[in-house]
């Protein structure tokens, strides 16, 4: 799995270190970029921060927390869908959030998928494997040509 990219969008940084050790355990070693606010994200995703690469490839899939400093991850996935370069890139909603609201707006903007976050380590492990073999592992991607549509 080390040719799949995967963007974190987390800001929390013991639910990032949980994450990225849960990929550890699992024996997955994706290229992962993390951020840790909205803005970042779409900085990182649409490349126009200080240093950005407008020709790297794009994410095979995105790890959305919701609640996020200065732009939520709704306001992200709604802007993600809007855009031609990332309207097809898997999003895995993957949030601590039990309003049911959530779920229903993350669906209605395009979420790939709704996932609750364990509070329990070893069940964050078990999700990790779960997202990881099938996001990255048995899901098919269109080239990064066809995800960006040029």
């Amino acid at each position: 799995m080390t040719s799949r990219r995967l963007l974190l969008v987390e800001d929390n940084p013991d639910d990032v270190e949980l994450m990225l050790r849960a990929f550890r355990l699992n024996q997955m070693y994706p290229q992962v970029h993390v951020v840790h606010d909205g803005a970042a994200a779409l900085e990182w995703l649409f490349a126009t921060g200080s240093g950005a690469d407008a020709t790297a490839p794009v994410p095979s899939v995105v790890l959305l927390d919701l609640k996020l400093p200065k732009i939520d991850g709704l306001g992200v996935l709604r802007r993600i869908r809007s855009e031609s370069r990332t309207a097809m890139i898997p999003v895995v909603i993957l949030t601590s959030s039990n309003e049911h609201v959530d779920l229903v707006d993350s669906y209605r903007l395009g979420a790939s998928s709704f996932v609750r976050k364990p509070v329990e380590f070893g069940e964050l492990v078990e999700v990790v494997r779960r997202i990881g073999d099938y996001w990255l592992g048995i899901n098919e991607l269109p080239t990064t040509t066809e995800l960006v549509g040029i």
